[in-house]
């Protein structure tokens, strides 16, 4: 159970300080997010998706975990592209959970090794994207444990207070580290972004050992309408 103190019944609002996701009982998981299929890619803004009602939307640097956040959150191994070459998602991807409900998978950025001008064309379509996409609800940053908080992950964050989404900080690979250095780090983290004024969540995650996945699940549950219902000149979603 995410803490009451974290959020409001706005999935907009701001938030006074950071606060950690707790296990504090033990969920049943939300299997609409098994359901989730791939509907589009787009290369630039205007071919995002003209449907859409809520979007939460997961970003990080080049190796992060991203990908393989998405997959295990999804319980679909093929959903997110993983790759052991950092930047391989160059589009923004969408996933839909429900009718006008997605997730999205942005680019990943930091040493990814492509051309300048493809680095250039990511970073004015990522910031569009984060400053002016009325459906973003949440923007789930994933960083990897032994790396938060990069000089990319600020610039992120940055364009992201430009915008109106609720931030969440994903620090995956949490298998990494002992228990101890992984809270460790997370409250480190925590207190970084209190210093600097950044309102949000966060929250451990592993990829590997399946944990943080029901919290991501409430998370998900706070920005998203699972049960939505298709229209009636519309499908629901089929994979």
């Amino acid at each position: 159970m995410i803490p009451s103190p974290c959020y409001s019944s706005n999935p907009c609002c701001s938030y006074n300080q950071i606060e950690e996701i707790h296990f504090l009982k033990i969920l049943m998981p939300n299997t609409r997010y098994f359901q989730t299929c791939f509907t589009t890619s787009a290369h630039t803004l205007a071919q995002l998706p003209k449907d859409s009602l809520a979007e939460v939307a997961f970003a990080g640097r080049s190796n992060s975990g991203k990908s393989s956040a998405i997959n295990t959150i999804t319980r679909n191994k093929k959903l997110a592209r993983t790759s052991k070459t950092p930047g391989r998602t160059q589009l923004i991807n969408h996933f839909v959970v429900a009718p006008g409900n997605y997730l999205v998978d942005l680019p990943g950025y930091g040493y990814a090794k492509v051309p300048k001008a493809q680095i250039k064309h990511w970073q004015t379509t990522l910031g569009g994207y984060l400053r002016n996409r009325e459906p973003l609800r949440c923007l789930i940053i994933v960083m990897d444990i032994r790396r938060p908080l990069s000089d990319h992950d600020w610039r992120l964050i940055d364009w992201s207070l430009e915008g109106s989404a609720s931030l969440h900080f994903l620090l995956t690979k949490s298998d990494k580290l002992s228990k101890g250095a992984a809270q460790s780090t997370l409250l480190d983290t925590k207190r970084k972004l209190e210093e600097e004024g950044v309102a949000g969540t966060l929250q451990l995650f592993s990829a590997l050992k399946k944990t943080g996945v029901d919290d991501a699940h409430e998370l998900l549950d706070m920005y998203l309408d699972t049960e939505a219902k298709a229209l009636p000149d519309d499908n629901e979603p089929a994979c």
